[in-house]
């Protein structure tokens, strides 16, 4: 349940290996989050979290809408409305959102994913109702006229050319996704196509918005120093004018054929060293072999003990960074290995060492201490989710709009703790295989001959 952008090789390994970098020699314990839940006549979900240890207050919004919402002639839309709805309202002068929030000595921000639009306003407690009032402001009368959509279709397109085409690795989630997924709206990226976007019309976008920026898609979700009466009478001056809206709200309902075969590419990229990905199919996010796929992801990468560090980078020598990343959606997910190769060291060769380390995985029952170790560092990572005002407002949205149960932020963990070592081998032995995975070889450019 993660913002997943189109970003560079090193960044991703900076980005997902954050969370599971982490100390082992501690037993992380997770503290009970209290949390109130209410839904709005127009029905806006509320969760309201009250903690008075610091004085500040996040005030975020979750909209149940990502990539695979868009039509396939219309890809990028709501990765393109992160950026339009901080053009303003009929009540804020376009480029002000973000002054407010800066001026009362905040920060916001946003992301898409391919399930969600998350946007959050981290204030001074005392601004409360100023996070509110911009929230209100931006689910109920967004600015959307064509010099914002001019506007946000220029800077989407430098993104693109910043974060995926001039950035070594940039395209790698571009590449898997079209490959791994053949049907389901997994297939395309949240950046979408510049095509798409250039092609849509001002009413595409309105209707986009009213279809999906409203309150019955919404959770509105606030953790910090707050009065939970005096919070409640402020949403529903702010959030209860807002009309419930009126159309359906797409869902794709599609089942993805097994992938059947291997599927494989060489991609010529402007970069120096090779890179060796693969990207296994996997389930979807929640289910018990979701966590036992988490698991794995730390065993094999999670810190420098990690077994791909280990043997690829420290024993053998053949790759400068190596990584395993969970990369679970709704529907369903990915499961996937990367490396990118040392001077002198052919794809071939490094992919051979990548199969070895992952099939080692369905043959060999992990031992008790490894076990304890990564058990350790996946509750670890789980309590430093929610140790900030924003995880914990992030964390009690997500478990609401994904599994219908906001309390999971209590309870989750409880789901990894139940993971065996036989779950972690049948889990291997079910989903890594050849027929179920997307190998790309990224070669430097006029390298492309031979990767395989």
């Amino acid at each position: 349940m993660r913002h997943e952008k189109i970003i560079g090789m090193k960044n991703w390994l900076l980005l997902f290996s954050a969370g599971i970098l982490l100390s082992t020699t501690s037993h992380a314990q997770a503290r009970k989050i209290n949390f109130e839940k209410y839904t709005l006549p127009n029905g806006l979900t509320v969760i309201l979290h009250r903690d008075t240890t610091a004085p500040v207050a996040a005030v975020t919004v979750l909209y149940h809408v990502g990539s695979k919402n868009e039509d396939t002639a219309r890809t990028g839309f709501a990765h393109f409305f992160e950026h339009l709805l901080f053009e303003g309202s009929e009540n804020i002068k376009r480029g002000e959102f973000m002054k407010y929030v800066n001026d009362a000595g905040g920060n916001l921000n946003a992301n898409t994913s391919q399930d969600r639009t998350f946007y959050y306003d981290l204030l001074p407690s005392n601004q409360l109702k100023l996070g509110l009032w911009l929230e209100s402001e931006r689910m109920m009368h967004a600015k959307i006229d064509q010099v914002g959509v001019n506007t946000q279709r220029e800077v989407v397109k430098e993104e693109k050319r910043m974060r995926m085409d001039n950035q070594p690795y940039g395209s790698i989630l571009v590449e898997v996704l079209k490959r791994a997924f053949k049907v389901h709206p997994y297939r395309w990226a949240p950046i979408g196509s510049m095509e798409d976007l250039n092609s849509a019309k001002l009413e595409e976008f309105i209707d986009f918005y009213k279809t999906f920026y409203v309150p019955n898609n919404a959770v509105l979700s606030i953790a910090g120093d707050i009065n939970l009466a005096d919070t409640k009478k402020l949403i529903a001056e702010y959030f209860g004018p807002i009309p419930k809206g009126t159309k359906a709200i797409p869902r794709p309902h599609v089942t993805e054929p097994p992938l059947g075969s291997e599927v494989r590419a060489t991609i010529d990229d402007n970069i120096q060293l090779p890179a060796v990905i693969q990207a296994y199919r996997a389930p979807k996010q929640g289910s018990d072999e979701y966590y036992a796929f988490r698991m794995l992801s730390t065993l094999l990468s999670g810190g420098p003990s990690s077994r791909m560090n280990k043997v690829l980078v420290d024993q053998k020598q053949i790759a400068l960074q190596a990584a395993a990343l969970p990369f679970f959606n709704e529907d369903a997910g990915l499961f996937i290995t990367f490396a990118i190769a040392n001077m002198g060291v052919q794809p071939g060769v490094l992919e051979n060492s990548m199969d070895s380390v992952v099939n080692s995985l369905k043959t060999n029952p992990v031992s008790d201490q490894e076990f304890q170790k990564v058990r350790n560092q996946v509750e670890t990572a789980f309590v430093s989710g929610n140790a900030t005002m924003a995880g914990i407002a992030e964390s009690l949205a997500n478990y609401e709009v994904y599994f219908g149960d906001a309390n999971l932020i209590n309870t989750e963990l409880a789901r990894y703790q139940k993971v065996t070592k036989e779950d972690l081998l049948n889990v291997a032995k079910k989903y890594l295989n050849k027929d179920n995975r997307v190998v790309l070889h990224y070669v430097p450019k006029g390298k492309k001959e031979g990767a395989f």
